[in-house]
C-alpha cells in the first residue's frame, strides 16, 4: 500500500555522520573548503580540487550563464557524493550539481561554493532485465550511451525511447533532473514516463529509495523520517496544464503526488539522483521515416488537425512528428534537395513498424497526405529509405544551431529562443500572435519544434540595436503562452535563465509554494541555489523553518 512517510537510510557510518558534524562544529563557510579538502581526502579518499584552472572548466552550462564556485568535487560512488552533500549542508557553504552541463537554462551553473560534477558516477554499472523490460543505470553515463547499452544488451529487442537532440551530451541524470524529451508526441516522449524508481540523495546526505506507487502524499504532505526524528514536505499544489511540460516540479492541486514524480524535472532542488530503474520498450521490426514540404505554416497545421483527427490510435504511436517552419529554408544546410519549389515549410514523421512493411506502410502514408487535403504535393514527399536521405535530412537538421549561431556572433549578439508549449485548441491564436509580434519590429527569425505537442522554438536572431526590443518581445511571447493555457518550457527547464517565466506562468503563490517545498529539506538553500525560483527573497521562509528543522532532524 502507498503512503506519504519515506524512510531514510544511511549512506555513511553513524561515526562518519558524527565525524562530519564535529568536523563542521570548527568550520563554516568558504573557510572551510580548506580543510574539508583534507577531511575528505583522509576519511573518504576523495578529492576536493580548489585548482581555479580546473574549476572553471566545470562552473557553467550551455546556456553561457556566468559562473564562478570555489572549489570542485567529482565523486566516484554514492558513498562519497553523500559525503560531501552532507559536508556542505552542515558547513553552510553552497553547492551546485552538474553533469554533461548541455542544459540551455543554467541549472547547471553555480553562482558560489563547491560544484559537484556527476561525471563519474558511473556505478552501478548498466544491466537490463529483458523479461521485465527495465534497465537499471548509473547517473554519470551519457543519455546516449546507455541507449546504445541497452540495445546491445537486449540484443536489439529492446531500447529506451526518449532521444532528446542532446543526447550525445547530456548525462541520464540531467536528463532526469530536466524531465528530458525528444521527438515522440505526448507523454510517452519524455523521460517521467519510463522512470520505474530511482535513489536520490537529500541535501543533508541522507538517502531515499523510491519506487514509482510507494510513496503518494497525503494532504499535501510527505513525511520524511530519519533514524529518531522526522520533518514535513509539503508538495507544490499548482495548475499544472496537462500539455508537454518541462515547466518547474511536478505538481498535484489535490495533494496527491508520486515522490518519483515530485523529483524527475525539479532540476535538482531537491537533491540529487544516484541510481535509476527505467522502463524499456520493444524494438519495432523498423521504421518509416519521411519528410514532405508544404507551400505555408497554414497547410501544416491544417494536416495536424487532420493527423488529431483521423489518425489510428492518436499522434502518440509515432516516434517523431517534427516541423521545419518559417525561415528554416534560410537556415538549413541541403534544402534545396528536401523542399520542393517554392514551398516553404516541412514536416518529418516517423513512424515504427510492427505489423506492416516499410512499402506498406509508406502507401498508407501517401493516401493519408493526399487525402489530407492539405496543399501537399506527391513530388514534394521523400522517404527517407536509404543511408544517403537520412544522412542528408539529419545533417539539414543539425545545421540550423550552427548556422544561426555563426550569424548571431557576426551581429555580436545571441539567440533568444522560446521552449513554450501551448493547448491544441490554441495553437493557432499562439502562432498568430507570435509571428505578428516578431514581424513587427523587423526582426530575423526562425521556427522550428516538436509539431505534435504544439511545442515551437521560435529563435530570434536580433541585431545590436534590436537586442533590448527581441527580449521584450521574448516577453509578450511567454506572456501570451500563459494567457493561452500554455507553459513557457517544453523540454529545456526553467534554471535560472526563466525564473521570471515561471512567476508569470503560475503566479507568486505557487513561488511561495516551492520556497517552502524547498525550505522543508534544505532550509538554508543551499543546493543548486537559484534554480526555478530566487533566492534572494527566501530569507522570511528561512527564518521560519530554519528553527523546525533544527527540532525535527538529524
Amino acid at each position: 500500500m502507498p503512503n506519504n512517510r519515506i524512510q531514510c537510510q544511511n549512506v555513511l557510518t553513524d561515526n562518519e555522520y558524527r565525524r562530519i558534524s564535529e568536523f563542521a562544529g570548527r568550520h563554516h563557510g568558504s573557510g572551510a573548503l580548506s580543510p574539508m579538502a583534507q577531511f575528505l581526502r583522509d576519511t573518504f579518499a576523495a578529492d576536493l580540487v580548489m585548482d581555479q584552472d580546473i574549476v572553471a572548466g566545470f562552473v557553467r552550462d550551455s546556456s553561457n550563464l556566468p559562473g564562478r564556485a570555489d572549489a570542485l568535487c567529482r565523486p566516484q560512488s554514492e558513498r562519497e557524493l553523500a559525503a560531501i552533500f552532507r559536508l556542505c549542508f552542515s558547513c553552510g557553504i553552497p553547492f551546485t550539481v552538474s553533469g554533461g552541463r548541455s542544459a540551455l537554462t543554467g541549472s547547471a551553473t553555480a553562482e558560489s561554493g563547491v560544484v559537484i560534477s556527476m561525471v563519474k558516477m558511473l556505478a552501478p554499472p548498466i544491466t537490463v532485465d529483458a523479461e521485465q523490460k527495465t534497465a537499471r543505470a548509473p547517473v554519470g553515463i551519457i543519455l546516449e550511451d546507455m541507449r546504445l547499452a541497452v540495445i546491445e544488451q537486449s540484443k536489439k529487442k529492446l531500447y529506451f525511447p526518449v532521444d532528446p537532440t542532446s543526447r550525445t551530451d547530456a548525462c541520464v541524470g540531467g536528463a532526469i533532473a530536466c524531465n528530458a524529451s525528444g521527438f515522440t508526441p505526448g507523454e510517452v516522449g519524455a523521460v517521467r514516463h519510463w522512470i520505474a524508481a530511482l535513489d536520490f540523495i537529500l541535501p543533508n546526505g541522507m538517502k531515499i529509495h523510491a519506487r514509482r506507487g510507494e510513496y503518494i502524499s497525503e494532504n499535501g504532505c510527505f513525511i520524511i523520517e530519519f533514524s529518531d526524528k522526522k520533518c514535513e514536505l509539503p508538495v507544490p499544489r499548482y495548475l499544472r496544464p496537462k500539455i508537454k511540460n518541462a515547466s518547474g516540479p511536478y505538481s498535484s492541486p489535490d495533494g496527491a503526488l508520486d515522490f518519483v514524480d515530485l523529483i524527475i524535472g525539479s532540476e535538482g532542488i531537491f537533491g540529487a539522483v544516484t541510481a535509476c530503474e527505467m522502463r524499456l520498450a520493444t524494438s519495432p521490426a523498423g521504421c518509416l521515416d519521411l519528410f514532405f514540404s508544404l507551400p505555408a505554416e497554414e497547410n501544416a497545421v491544417a494536416f495536424l488537425d487532420y493527423l488529431r483527427n483521423n489518425i489510428p490510435g492518436g499522434l502518440g504511436q509515432l516516434t517523431a512528428l517534427e516541423y521545419f517552419g518559417t525561415n528554416c529554408r534560410k537556415y538549413m544546410s541541403h534544402e534545396n534537395l528536401l523542399f520542393r519549389g517554392t514551398n516553404q515549410v516541412g514536416i518529418y514523421i516517423q513512424e515504427p513498424l510492427t505489423d506492416k512493411s516499410m512499402d506498406d506502410a509508406a502507401v498508407a502514408w501517401l493516401e493519408r497526405l493526399m487525402f489530407a487535403n492539405c496543399g501537399i504535393d506527391e513530388n514534394a514527399v521523400i522517404i527517407l529509405d536509404n543511408d544517403h536521405n537520412r544522412k542528408t535530412f539529419m545533417e539539414a537538421r543539425h545545421s540550423m544551431p550552427a548556422n544561426t549561431l555563426e550569424v548571431v556572433q557576426h551581429r555580436g549578439t545571441y539567440t533568444i529562443m522560446t521552449d513554450t508549449v501551448v493547448p491544441p485548441e490554441n495553437f493557432r491564436e499562439f502562432l498568430k500572435f507570435t509571428h505578428n509580434a516578431i514581424r513587427s519590429e523587423g526582426l530575423d527569425y526562425l521556427a522550428f519544434g516538436h509539431f505534435g505537442d504544439c511545442h515551437l522554438h521560435f529563435t530570434i536572431l536580433p541585431e545590436k540595436d534590436k537586442l533590448v526590443r527581441a527580449t521584450e518581445v521574448y516577453d509578450l511571447i511567454i506572456a501570451e503562452s500563459a494567457r493561452l493555457g500554455g507553459v513557457y518550457s517544453g523540454e529545456h527547464g526553467t534554471g535560472k535563465r526563466k525564473r521570471r517565466d515561471f512567476l508569470r506562468c503560475y503566479g507568486p503563490e505557487a513561488v511561495e509554494q516551492l520556497r517552502r517545498s524547498k525550505a522543508a529539506i534544505d532550509p538554508k538553500f543551499l543546493l543548486n541555489r537559484g534554480n526555478v525560483i530566487e533566492y534572494k527573497d527566501w530569507n522570511s521562509v528561512v527564518r521560519s523553518q530554519e528553527s523546525e528543522w533544527g527540532k525535527t532532524t538529524s
